[in-house]
């Protein structure tokens, strides 16, 4: 039986914030483009998604680099849900968005310029 460790377990819910921030990234720039409003919410969703996208990615392969990674998506998280949160009191898709940013913002700071797996 193989056990693991804190620092594997933290691995893992980081790269599964970084999935639920992809989605949640998608789905309000989707919408935003779909009403035809928020214009810089929709392009800062779609940088958070790419880089969230990049990490998962950096992690799962066990990146040296997977830190800098971390790093740069805790940066775009948090852009990314204090655009939203301008808008999520409106728009269900901005509250869920800025959740999931937030939550990815702070699962990334545990790895911020980490150089081993």
């Amino acid at each position: 039986m193989q056990t693991t460790t804190t620092h594997e377990n933290n691995l893992q819910a980081c790269i599964e914030a970084c999935e639920e921030a992809i989605h949640a990234a998608q789905v309000c720039a989707a919408a935003d483009i779909r009403e035809g409003g928020e214009a810089n919410c929709a392009l800062i969703n779609l940088d958070c998604a790419d880089i969230c996208s990049a990490t998962m990615n950096a992690l799962a392969r066990g990146s040296e680099h997977h830190g800098d990674f971390c790093t740069l998506c805790a940066h775009i998280c948090r852009a990314c849900a204090a655009a939203c949160a301008a808008h999520a009191d409106k728009h269900a898709h901005c509250a869920a968005c800025k959740a999931a940013c937030e939550a990815c913002a702070a699962a990334c700071d545990k790895h911020a310029r980490e150089r081993d797996i």
